[in-house]
């Protein structure tokens, strides 16, 4: 018979409480150290990474130095969090190349302290019109092209929605035009940034096709070799690119001469007459950037624990499953008293979420989304109903039947899923001003070097998000997919830019990069630090695992060597996360209000090389 769970947990009452920190704490969990951080005039007050800021006027944290000291400038000179959040995704497209830039796109959220509201912006790639259900489908076999011929490809490119993402966030949110927001990110291309070992490893893992590709090979082989760590990498393209931007504004890429060379890049990729490559010319046109629009859609929210959770609405999974997840888990009570009991009920609610974004999330322009039904008490009830509290339930599971009609234990029908692939490699990042105004911005090209296409003299690549579709139509008669590709459809993501609020004002901001592990990286800190009282550096740091309706739990070796043994017990099989990055789950940031004023900003310590968290007045 299926478990019948206990009564829905009680609310937390009152605050959420902080468990004691300095301003500089980070946790015992942390492998190494980063490097301590030094005070030196001209350069934003730091000169190397750190994971933790704590203080007054603005906060900041993402993967790189120089987008935080960005961010912290334009905090500085009297712009707000949307402002400093594009100019640091502007940056980003300098220093972190192969996951942000222009010709990618992504996921905002907004707290906008006047209006005490949340707020979306969703700047989620399309496919073009031409695309059809079969489009990666080899005509000759019958089955989907293999996926690195997908990846590297026109095929793959959708049309880029950065650019106009910035546009509707500053023209809603921002109190500065993007000109003056680039110049930072042109000052840094002319300059140059010096290469460490992260942005050496990535071009290495990309140098077989970059060398196929004309453009990306000269941009990001410069004398045809690897760069080295400790040089100084420019890219005197994009700067110029980023200055006509400034000058001619969004309409030069839609509808204008950069989307005609972006088209013309997509149609005929420059591959090297010479190298033995298949690289698939793509079906995007010049009227396809002309008709990309941004969205603004209502953010998700659930209540958990007293809180409530904003996240991101479809064309994203992320705060859907996000907010399915948590909802199951409020019908538990959890705690720091027993970690490995919060850990499997984590494992089971996110296994049975997986298995409902699979069969009902798509883009809700093009297929029906039964977002309501999916973040209701009541099949939130249903779902926690099939938990036991001492045996994980085989995987894969089925999905639940979101239709209002709810009746516990209920075993569910119908077919599950198998997984999406989703390439890992985005980047996050938060901000907040003295305004008390929060954003959390996740951007992406998909994965490392998105398609391999560097638009020729532009120095920015296309992404290959269009691989987020599923490529491989379902057999006549079978469940039907929410996630086929289509004319003009966003694919689905599991991006999870999300906002936490306690009493209508803003508690904690978070995300992550980790395509489809995203939404089980955000939940985890959530766990960490709601349910297991750790404080936002620790909760962050500690050891992951992530749960997507798979036969195994894929997890960090840390993780296993701590929980494993618990948890299989329990009837859990572990596997360690295999990457890229090897043996790595996410690059999460985060930052949290401590008290009215005071922010702490938390970037990785350790994975991916660490991220940089600053603040505009640190609180020493």
């Amino acid at each position: 018979m299926p478990h019948t769970p206990p009564p829905a947990a009680p609310r937390h009452r009152g605050r959420l409480r902080l468990a004691p920190l300095t301003a500089l704490t980070v946790s015992a969990v942390l492998l190494v150290p980063v490097q301590a951080a030094a005070s030196q005039p001209g350069h934003g007050g730091w000169t190397a990474k750190r994971p933790v800021a704590t203080g007054y006027g603005g906060a900041v944290a993402t993967v790189d130095l120089d987008a935080s000291r960005t961010a912290i400038e334009v905090l500085r000179n009297g712009g707000n969090a949307m402002d400093a959040a594009v100019a640091a995704g502007a940056t980003l497209g300098v220093t972190e190349p192969y996951v942000a830039a222009l010709g990618g796109g992504g996921y905002m959220t907004y707290y906008d302290a006047r209006r005490r509201k949340v707020y979306t912006v969703d700047g989620r790639e399309t496919a073009p019109l031409a695309m059809r259900e079969d489009s990666f489908v080899d005509p000759s076999t019958g089955q989907a092209i293999p996926l690195d011929q997908a990846v590297t490809s026109g095929l793959s490119v959708g049309v880029p929605g950065t650019l106009a993402q910035w546009d509707t966030a500053l023209r809603r949110f921002g109190t500065r035009d993007l000109g003056t927001l680039l110049r930072p990110a042109i000052r840094i291309a002319e300059r140059g940034f010096v290469v460490d070992q992260e942005f050496r490893d990535q071009t290495a893992a990309n140098e077989a096709r970059f060398r196929d590709i004309v453009p990306t090979r000269k941009l990001f082989l410069p004398g045809g070799r690897l760069p080295e760590v400790g040089s100084t990498f420019r890219n005197p393209d994009l700067a110029r690119t980023y200055r006509e931007l400034a000058k001619r504004g969004p309409g030069w890429l839609y509808g204008g001469g950069l989307g005609r060379e972006v088209v013309r890049t997509v149609q005929a990729p420059p591959v090297d007459p010479a190298a033995a490559r298949n690289v698939r010319p793509g079906l995007m046109k010049d009227g396809d950037l002309r008709a990309y629009r941004s969205r603004t859609p209502e953010p998700t929210r659930v209540s958990y624990r007293g809180l409530d959770v904003y996240g991101m609405p479809p064309s994203s999974s992320g705060g859907s499953t996000v907010g399915e997840t948590l909802k199951i888990l409020n019908n538990f009570e959890l705690g720091a008293s027993d970690h490995v009991k919060a850990l499997h009920y984590y494992l089971e609610a996110s296994k049975l979420a997986y298995a409902d974004r699979g069969r009902y999330v798509g883009d809700p322009d093009k297929v029906h989304v039964p977002l309501k039904e999916l973040l209701s008490d009541g099949f939130a009830r249903e779902r926690a109903c099939l938990i036991k509290p001492d045996q994980a339930a085989a995987a894969p599971v089925a999905p639940g039947s979101p239709d209002g009609d709810y009746r516990p234990c209920i075993p569910p029908g119908g077919t599950a899923r198998a997984l999406t692939y989703e390439g890992p490699q985005t980047t996050h990042l938060v901000v907040a001003d003295k305004w008390g105004n929060v954003v959390a911005y996740n951007v992406t090209i998909e994965q490392f070097g998105g398609s391999g296409l560097t638009v020729p003299g532009r120095g920015f690549l296309l992404n290959n998000e269009l691989t987020d579709f599923t490529l491989q139509p379902p057999a006549p008669g079978a469940t039907p997919d929410p996630n086929l590709p289509g004319p003009g459809k966003r694919p689905r993501s599991s991006m999870a830019p999300t906002l936490v609020l306690e009493d209508g004002k803003p508690k904690l901001a978070l995300g992550t990069p980790g395509g489809s592990t995203i939404i089980t990286t955000v939940l985890q800190i959530l766990l960490n630090r709601i349910d297991l009282g750790m404080d936002l550096p620790t909760a962050l740091a500690a050891p992951r695992a992530t749960q997507r309706n798979t036969p195994d739990v894929f997890a960090e070796q840390a993780f296993i060597d701590r929980y494993g043994t618990a948890l299989a017990l329990r009837g859990h099989r572990f596997q360690p996360f295999p990457g890229p990055p090897t043996g790595v789950i996410g690059a999460a940031t985060a930052l949290e209000f401590l008290r009215p004023g005071l922010v702490q900003a938390v970037a990785e310590p350790v994975r991916r090389g660490g991220g940089s968290a600053l603040v505009v007045r640190p609180r020493w």
